[in-house]
């Protein structure tokens, strides 16, 4: 998914990311939030740049909130929070990711970490 895409409200069950072979990642936050719409040239900078030197990564971009139950599951506090998933299985987090050098450095621990 691209960072220009909003932050969706359907979200997948946690049962359904917990399966989900091969590197995902997850992007919590919220449509009105500034600090996710300011963070967004860096994200899509760092998630463009591991596209190219790796291939396809998975995005998925979760509206976040009161009551939303994947990122309760996942203890999300601050927007936006960046989660990297190996095989359904947490490897790297980033939380208002300041530069693209923090997600791209997050993003590395995705092909450091082994299959599960």
């Amino acid at each position: 998914m691209s960072t220009h895409l909003p932050y969706s409200t359907d979200e997948p069950a946690r049962a359904e990311v917990d399966a989900m072979a091969g590197s995902t990642v997850l992007e919590f936050g919220a449509n009105w939030c500034g600090i996710c719409q300011a963070a967004q040239p860096s994200i899509g900078n760092a998630l463009a740049a591991a596209r190219t030197a790796r291939g396809p990564l998975r995005h998925l971009k979760i509206e976040d909130g009161r009551g939303r139950p994947l990122g309760r599951s996942f203890g999300i506090k601050l927007w936006p929070t960046l989660v990297m998933l190996r095989d359904g299985r947490e490897v790297a987090r980033v939380v208002r990711p300041g530069s693209a050098q923090a997600v791209t450095d997050a993003l590395a621990r995705l092909d450091a970490a082994p299959p599960a």
